[in-house]
């Protein structure tokens, strides 16, 4: 058998997409299936919860994943030597970071390039501390795993990693929580929103769109995904959207697949993805897409969604009352967004990422 040590340095709870693709990859990988067993490498948060999803033994690093500077050391200096000590020939790094060296082979899943594409969006300094440690996580890679074509071609120009080593296996979207969600009744007013409070997911022209609407044709927006005190509050007091506008924070699984139910239509303005796990999960629960017109969401989306121009308010503000005043249209893309999600499924990410494995693992 062949051990392979997973880093799960980051995983908190509180990282979304990131753990969402951790979570679903390896609760369908079966230990000792394709000679390969697994252990985890916990961030001491995840080490006090729940982790029956991983298909091996858990060891608690002792390393928190909220705090920054532990989190970068222990991936920088201390993840390849837990490696070594569990007898690993084989570490998966799942979340962009890893060993700035290791003699035990690495497989990098790089899920964006962000700090290299849009610096401005990551605070200060932190942009060049999390540039040079990717930099240094690829170079350290046997192998590199992202979930798109748009994201593949960005890590073969930024990081200069030859094409052959990049393999490139998407995400998926799939119902979570039990079909019981499919019986909610859609509302025909309500708009939904979900990520992180980033700029480039333009959440405030998203707002910018809704203030342009009168008082009595403005659909209802709710809007989830942050932590603590949401910083879309003062621009929701600003613009007068008090009445209009849920922010409704970090949600449940469950809760968050029933207002993919029930909302008429998801909004996704972002400007920069490096997937967009949110659209499939949209679609895979008949909710139809509106979304930012770019490569990697034409990339997953394909037809079925409508696209729009990412940092535009009027033109997002004319989109959403199109779509909301055809039903007909409404109805037509939420059946072929159904039909979209259903080519993306959690059995083939995973298949995808033990193929990589196994192609680092011949190479070694």
């Amino acid at each position: 058998m062949t051990r392979i040590l997973v880093d799960l340095l980051f995983f908190t709870g509180t990282k979304g997409g990131m753990e969402s693709y951790v979570r679903e990859i390896y609760r369908r990988i079966t230990p000792g299936a394709d000679g390969l067993t697994y252990v985890g490498l916990a961030s001491s948060e995840l080490a006090a919860t729940d982790t029956s999803w991983f298909p091996g033994e858990i060891i608690d690093s002792g390393i928190s994943g909220e705090d920054r500077i532990q989190w970068a050391l222990g991936e920088l200096f201390r993840v390849a030597g837990f490696a070594r000590r569990a007898g690993a020939q084989l570490i998966h790094c799942p979340a962009n970071l890893g060993p700035a060296w290791s003699r035990v082979p690495v497989v990098l899943t790089v899920h964006d390039l962000l700090p290299f594409r849009h610096p401005e969006y990551v605070p200060g300094a932190y942009s060049h501390v999390l540039r040079a440690m990717i930099r240094l996580a690829a170079r350290t890679a046997r192998r590199v795993l992202t979930p798109s074509a748009a994201s593949r071609d960005d890590i073969v120009r930024l990081l200069h990693a030859p094409t052959e080593r990049v393999d490139v296996v998407p995400l998926a979207g799939e119902v979570r929580s039990g079909a019981s969600v499919r019986t909610i009744v859609r509302r025909p007013d309500q708009l939904l929103a979900v990520g992180n409070r980033m700029p480039h997911k333009n959440f405030e022209t998203l707002l910018e769109a809704l203030a342009l609407f009168s008082p009595a044709t403005r659909p209802h927006l709710v809007i989830t995904g942050s932590h603590g005190a949401d910083p879309l509050a003062p621009v929701v007091a600003r613009l007068g959207l008090q009445a209009s506008v849920s922010l409704r924070g970090w949600l449940r699984t469950a809760e968050l697949e029933t207002l993919y139910a029930e909302s008429a239509l998801f909004v996704f303005p972002t400007s920069f993805e490096g997937f967009g796990l949110p659209v499939l999960e949209a679609m895979a629960l008949g909710c139809p897409v509106l979304c930012a017109d770019i490569p990697v969401l034409r990339e997953i989306a394909g037809d079925a969604a409508t696209y729009v121009r990412a940092n535009g308010a009027a033109e997002l503000a004319t989109a959403i009352t199109h779509l909301l005043n055809a039903p007909e249209l409404l109805a037509e893309r939420g059946a072929a967004g159904t039909k979209q999600a259903q080519l993306f499924t959690w059995e083939r990410s995973a298949h995808g990422t033990v193929v990589s494995f196994q192609r680092a693992l011949r190479d070694s």
